[in-house]
């Protein structure tokens, strides 16, 4: 949640390319995840795409959840990084 701007603050914009997280840290991520709209077994297939930022959204607390094109599902932050 907000690694460098803070909540509420979108780490990526819309527009921003990301590269959505390798296999094994998606992997991890869907199994320790305990909260809010956990990660789908079907967008485990993208691990390592590159996409852009179409719309972001944010949970109560501030937790930055990522729509992808062309790419289903909610993404969280932390299984994006920057291209």
């Amino acid at each position: 949640m907000g690694k460098t701007k803070g909540p509420y603050e979108p780490e990526y914009p819309a527009g921003s390319r990301v590269r959505i997280a390798s296999s094994p840290l998606l992997e991890e991520f869907k199994r320790t995840w305990k909260f809010h709209h956990a990660l789908r077994d079907e967008q485990l297939a993208f691990a390592g795409e590159i996409s852009v930022v179409v719309a972001v959204g944010f949970y109560h607390g501030g937790d930055e959840l990522y729509t992808l094109k062309g790419i289903p599902g909610l993404w969280h932050e932390q299984c994006l990084t920057p291209v």
